[in-house]
């Protein structure tokens, strides 16, 4: 019964943090357009930014409520999830072509932000110069954002990116929206990192295993349902767009904001197992990048069956070591 009580919660504490998010979307986007920031801005940033809320808001309630290796295996698993499985359903349902040259300059730096984190945690975890250099790395990213959006108003990406902004809202209601989203955040994370914790006790599993698999997952089903929106508007660069910005801004704002209050260990099988495949599954995708058929970059169904596959086979390897099943 106390398991059922503590998924229950967990549900719970999920569905407030995806509701939050998008009311926390809906606000900021809604008063970024009152003060007169251009669309194209609000589309790349704080769209963006929204799919991220649930991440960060978990990994603070966790570093908060004492579970750092949670909040670690949060990100992790997060990226996992978002390349092998939210990009790899989206490719089965319809093959990807990446026609943006916005998204080709910004795998370099998912790329790069992936093998600086890797290299950061092979101490034993990040500390606070760590956290002082992913923060500044997320201040570069977003200059580098603002300045390109209005020079690359025709890319595909930075269009499609611009159709997703909520419709006008007075300042106040967007206002009303931006609170009213941010306490559902706020509640939700509580909720969830609380039962999650009280789930991982219960099944004798530890709050790294338990952040890499349940509370990644969940944390990943916006960027899952804003791709599986795109797919059915035929938006290819948005579906890719989603994945490789959320993945950077989990490295560079999730891991660093919450690295500024305190430590976030890595362990053993966080270093060796864990984030040797997020590096993997990152290194995937240039190739597919790279791969121009029909003028395009492309990813297409057996790619993204392959995605699927690899992320399945680690969610079994990570369980793999639970006791009894070893």
């Amino acid at each position: 019964m106390d398991i059922l009580f503590d998924v229950g919660l967990a549900v719970v504490g999920l569905l407030l943090l995806v509701w939050g998010a998008e009311g926390f979307v809906r606000g900021a986007a809604g008063l970024a357009r009152n003060l007169g920031v251009s669309i194209l801005v609000v589309g790349l940033t704080v769209v963006s930014l929204g799919t991220s809320a649930p991440e960060l808001l978990v990994n603070l309630s966790a570093q908060y409520q004492g579970a750092p290796a949670m909040a670690f295996g949060n990100v992790v698993g997060s990226n996992i999830a978002n390349i092998g499985l939210v990009l790899g359903i989206s490719a089965l349902l319809l093959p990807l072509g990446v026609h943006s040259q916005v998204l080709r300059r910004e795998f370099p730096l998912l790329l790069g932000a992936t093998l600086v984190l890797f290299l950061m945690v092979i101490d034993g975890g990040l500390g606070l110069v760590d956290g002082v250099l992913l923060s500044l790395g997320l201040v570069a990213y977003a200059v580098w954002t603002v300045r390109i959006a209005p020079a690359g108003a025709d890319d595909p990406y930075l269009a499609e990116a611009s159709e997703e902004v909520p419709e006008d809202l007075t300042a106040l209601r967007a206002a009303v929206w931006l609170g009213i989203g941010l306490v559902a955040l706020i509640v939700g994370s509580r909720v969830f990192v609380g039962s999650a914790a009280e789930l991982a006790v219960a099944i004798g599993v530890s709050d790294l295993v338990i952040g890499l698999t349940l509370v990644a997952f969940g944390t990943s089903l916006p960027e899952l349902a804003a791709s599986l929106a795109a797919v059915v508007k035929r938006e290819d660069d948005l579906v890719v767009g989603n994945v490789v910005g959320s993945c950077l801004l989990n490295i560079l704002l999730v891991l660093g904001i919450p690295t500024l209050f305190g430590g976030l260990p890595a362990g053993a099988e966080a270093i060796w197992r864990d984030l040797p495949v997020l590096l993997g599954l990152t290194l995937l995708l240039g190739p597919i990048f790279l791969n121009q058929a029909r003028g395009t970059y492309r990813i297409n169904r057996i790619e993204g069956g392959l995605l699927v596959v690899v992320y399945g086979v680690y969610i079994a390897w990570v369980f793999d070591k639970l006791p009894g099943l070893s």
